[in-house]
């Protein structure tokens, strides 16, 4: 197996680094560090402040200049859209001109639509890794062309089917955690739920399981919308229910570590659920939503699953989950979750596109 020169494209609104602002980010560095381990060459392009181990390529996040007749103009959209899109803007133009003499292939790993759309410049087989539901910016670049150049692969098979009409061959790669790192842990007495905060995670409809089964709660995870934490969040926050802030890999497999079940609790389709793996890498049993991927990482021996949005129901499960085989949600994780098998089918798929 020869070494590969892949250019990994990230989010340019958070650093790759510790900690996360979400799992997206945590995704994109562990995939680099276990690309990099195999022996390829991996330039990632990425916003500032990411993690100088990756050796990143700052991606061109910075302000706009632009007249006052653009910004009073009717259609100029947010000053943060703009960076962004003269971010990956300045990219794809860079790998347009000369891409193919530095990289074998172009994996791009963000949300942004310009690396779909304007991969036709690129003389570089380009891999895009579908993280959400469809969304209007990225449909529209897939069909910029009458046959899109892009290789695509989504992050469970609920994501691929949610882009079928759009995206009919994307080949499922589900998101790896370490779980070299993500060591098991002895258990507790308390439930635990990480993830950002935001309405679609449902950290308040966590916080009402858990209170209706009477079992104390400690939450963690970046505050990514401020209103709703303050508003939604924040008054809950009493009565056996805390909240450990935002936590580094080390801080939060401890916190996994020593609760005896994780409450996941989406309000969207959650597209895969890297939380999810974390939790039983740590030997955590998860108890949660049945929406999105969920289903397809866990077993009835290592987490169970309530109707979405019913909040009893979860209640209801909280004390079997906490009673569930750690050494299952373990086991689990190694078989399922593992960012080694991650790796492993990034790298058959690099060669397969390069051939």
């Amino acid at each position: 197996m020869s070494a590969l020169r892949v250019a990994l494209i990230a989010s340019a609104r958070h650093p790759i680094s510790e900690p996360f602002a979400g799992g997206l980010e945590a995704h994109t560095w562990g995939l680099a560090h276990a690309l990099t381990r195999r022996g390829h060459r991996v330039e990632l392009f990425a916003a500032p402040g990411s993690d100088p181990a990756l050796e990143a390529r700052e991606l061109p996040v910075r302000q706009v200049v632009l007249s006052s007749a653009a910004r009073a103009d009717a259609s100029m959209p947010s000053t943060t859209w703009m960076e962004e899109h003269h971010a990956y803007l300045g990219l794809m133009l860079d790998l347009a001109r000369d891409g193919e003499h530095r990289f074998d292939v172009v994996h791009n790993n963000s949300l942004h639509h310009l690396p779909v759309a304007m991969a036709s410049a690129l003389r570089v087989p380009v891999i895009t890794t579908l993280h959400t539901p469809p969304t209007p910016w990225l449909e529209s670049a897939i069909q910029s062309r009458d046959t899109c150049p892009v290789v695509f692969t989504a992050v469970s098979r609920c994501t691929a089917s949610a882009w079928h009409p759009m995206v009919p061959d994307a080949l499922v790669v589900r998101n790896g955690i370490d779980t070299d790192f993500w060591r098991p842990g002895p258990g507790g007495p308390d439930l635990v739920w990480s993830g950002r905060m935001v309405p679609e995670k449902g950290p308040h409809l966590a916080i009402r399981a858990a209170r209706a089964a009477g079992v104390p709660l400690r939450l963690a995870g970046p505050v990514s919308d401020e209103r709703y934490f303050e508003e939604e969040v924040e008054p809950l926050l009493e009565d056996g229910v805390s909240y450990a802030g935002h936590l580094d890999r080390k801080e939060l497999a401890e916190l996994l570590g020593t609760s005896a079940a994780a409450l996941v609790t989406p309000g969207w389709d959650e597209p895969y659920g890297l939380v999810v793996a974390e939790a039983l890498a740590c030997g955590t049993p998860v108890c949660g939503f049945d929406r999105g991927a969920l289903a397809e990482i866990l077993t009835p021996r290592c987490g169970l699953l309530a109707p979405p949005g019913d909040i009893a129901a979860l209640a209801a499960l909280i004390p079997r989950a906490m009673r569930l085989d750690r050494a299952a949600a373990r086991r689990r994780a190694e078989l399922f979750c593992s960012l080694e098998h991650t790796a492993d089918a990034y790298t058959r798929l690099y060669e397969r596109v390069t051939r």
